[in-house]
């Protein structure tokens, strides 16, 4: 299974679940919060050829954490991967939104000097600000939208700009969630968790734990379950090729 949003990292026993992809033959791309958290994440999964780690500055925090942006110029040579970032609306962070857009502005602008990398962007209530950075930062790379829950004016903007999105069990348990599926071009979605900030009915989703995302691809899109794998299995081989090497 791919999951293309998690956070290995914050498990309360990360190496075990690292292990347990492992096995299980996950593909998962390991998000983080901080700069200064990459390096000890990264290093859970050396050695796993299925686990990526991103590299993070999470917009809730943007505005504790931003004195980390140097850091973060300086370790983003050695990742493809960036995430999480993005911006957030919430009513309880419009204090912060002036240093949230001046954070995600720098890593757009490091992204693109670099030469582009593959994004996992956060974009609650702030998915026209997300697509104007974009647009103002181009070479920055493929911006992957994740848990998008914004409007379908905002959807139909994000795939005129080339967007991807990654979709998770806690998404498609809503009818406007799967409204949304319904509406993102099937050759740009990828499966992810968000573990273990979301849960599942046995407590914070593992990596890997997609299959109710894959049976709602399948009804959605009136395809067959092996049909559905296949897809998401060859829009990853297409999204690993797109991304440069480190």
């Amino acid at each position: 299974m791919i999951d293309f949003h998690c956070h290995l990292d914050l498990y309360p026993d990360p190496r075990s679940v690292v292990a347990a992809a492992r096995e299980q033959g996950h593909h998962v791309l390991s998000v983080t919060t901080t700069p200064k958290a990459w390096r000890g994440t990264a290093a859970l999964a050396q050695g796993v050829p299925r686990i990526r780690t991103a590299l993070g500055l999470h917009p809730q925090i943007a505005h504790e954490r931003h004195g980390e942006l140097a850091l973060f110029e300086g370790l983003l040579p050695e990742t493809r991967y960036v995430g999480e970032v993005g911006l957030d609306g919430s009513p309880e962070l419009r204090p912060h939104q002036d240093v949230q857009r001046r954070c995600f502005d720098r890593i757009l602008r490091a992204c693109a000097k670099e030469g582009g990398r593959v994004m996992t962007v956060h974009s609650r209530r702030a998915a026209d600000a997300v697509l104007d950075a974009f647009e103002s930062a181009p070479g920055a790379g493929i911006m992957i939208l994740y848990w998008f829950s914004g409007s379908r004016r905002e959807l139909d903007r994000a795939v005129r700009l080339g967007c991807w999105f990654s979709v998770g069990p806690a998404m498609v348990r809503s009818q406007r969630g799967r409204d949304l599926l319904a509406a993102m071009p099937r050759d740009r979605v990828l499966t992810e968790t968000d573990g273990p900030f979301a849960s599942g009915r046995d407590g914070p989703l593992q990596p890997g734990e997609v299959s109710d995302v894959v049976a709602a691809c399948q009804a959605i899109w009136g395809i067959l379950a092996d049909q559905t794998a296949h897809q998401m299995a060859d829009n990853l081989r297409r999204l690993g090729s797109m991304a440069l090497p480190n």
